[in-house]
């Protein structure tokens, strides 16, 4: 039964990854699994067998989210933006009395330590870098095609690497990094290009997105371990600083979806049913994490 509850976990992580201005990294922090997450990732090698059976289960479902939400998120966005992204807010916000109730376990663990100047700094930093962040967005459009050359492969993989990194820290979106440089929406129409082709057992599709699509997954894996180790030092040596900064990133996430989706800007256009399902479907999503998350 965990196992199953786990791969719905995933699942969200990778809604979350696929969403310009969401945060993998901060819906793993909702859900209570970010530590113990980042955990199984350093220790991987060291613990095998007990990480793996945590991390599978996750993989699966990160895997089917990415997958089947990279098929309705441009609807989604494009129709229904307000209403989408209330719903990930309340996500994202209804982990917080768990990251709280992290953050004070932790103060408690190192001799009652208080949170202080270097703690008020880092929330402060990582709080204006997120909400920052998406401001530079260099436009909507970018590359839609990817051609296959030794160029673009590089470029992948150095793009899988910084994605995956951004991933994996809460409130920074890999999605939103892949905008800024312009292949967001070249890698999502690869993603469709090849699973399209593999339902229709087209080889020439097929070698296409495995070739562009293989140099960015190990792109992925190599970044998602470097950053785990860096958090897990950080966490070891700076527990109370490193909470106190991931609380910022999280509290700004809201700041950063709403700029990067255009919200501010069609605030004044929204009629009183949306903004009521949006707000309903904000009090769900925030309900919904408090329930499920690990306290």
């Amino acid at each position: 039964m965990q196992f199953l509850f786990n791969i719905f976990k995933g699942m969200l992580i990778g809604v979350a990854n696929v969403i310009p201005g969401v945060s993998g990294g901060t819906m793993a922090v909702s859900l209570g699994i970010y530590d113990r997450l980042i955990g199984s990732i350093s220790s991987l090698l060291e613990s095998f067998k007990k990480s793996i059976s945590f991390l599978l289960p996750i993989l699966i479902g990160c895997v089917l989210g990415i997958v089947c939400f990279t098929y309705v998120i441009e609807y989604l966005l494009a129709e229904h933006t307000f209403v989408t992204c209330m719903a990930f807010v309340g996500l994202i916000l209804g982990g917080i009395p768990i990251l709280l109730t992290a953050l004070r376990k932790n103060m408690h663990t190192r001799h009652k330590r208080k949170i202080g100047i270097c703690g008020i700094a880092a929330f402060l930093l990582a709080f204006f870098v997120c909400a920052v962040l998406p401001l530079l967005k260099v436009g909507e459009a970018g590359l839609t095609r990817i051609p296959v050359n030794a160029g673009s492969m590089a470029i992948l993989f150095l793009l899988g690497v910084i994605s995956s990194a951004t991933m994996v820290i809460p409130g920074v979106s890999g999605s939103m990094m892949l905008m800024i440089f312009g292949y967001y929406y070249g890698i999502i129409n690869t993603i469709k290009g090849f699973f399209d082709a593999l339902r229709a057992m087209e080889p020439a599709g097929m070698v296409h997105g495995f070739l562009l699509l293989t140099p960015f997954g190990i792109g992925i894996i190599l970044g998602i371990f470097l950053i785990a180790k860096l958090i897990t030092f950080l966490f070891d040596r700076f527990g109370v600083e490193t909470y106190c900064a991931i609380l910022g990133l999280v509290l700004a996430s809201p700041v950063a979806i709403f700029i990067n989706t255009g919200l501010f800007s069609m605030l004044d256009t929204l009629d009183f049913w949306s903004v009521t399902f949006g707000i309903v479907l904000l009090a769900a999503g925030a309900m919904f994490t408090n329930l499920v998350g690990e306290k």
